[in-house]
């Protein structure tokens, strides 16, 4: 089945692509010296905590197998 597509009924909707507001939006406030300040902590504090995580965890996500490397277990010497 197929829709029929109706005409437009009303004229300011077919004329809405040339619409112009003419309401300007106010201008935007400038930030204080203590948003500022505060910004610039929030984001070392998060750099901070990344450059943490990721000395922490690399120790972590070493395999290992670079000192134990030459050694053999005790399981696989009885073999």
């Amino acid at each position: 089945m197929f829709r029929r597509r109706e005409s437009v009924p009303f004229s300011f909707v077919a004329e809405a692509d040339r619409f112009r507001s003419n309401v300007t939006p106010p201008p935007a406030a400038r930030a204080t010296v203590h948003e500022l300040l505060g910004r610039s902590l929030v984001g070392l504090t998060v750099v901070a905590g990344l450059v943490g995580a990721l000395l922490l965890g690399t120790p972590a996500l070493d395999s290992g197998q670079s000192a134990a490397h030459g050694k053999q277990s005790q399981a696989s010497q009885s073999r």
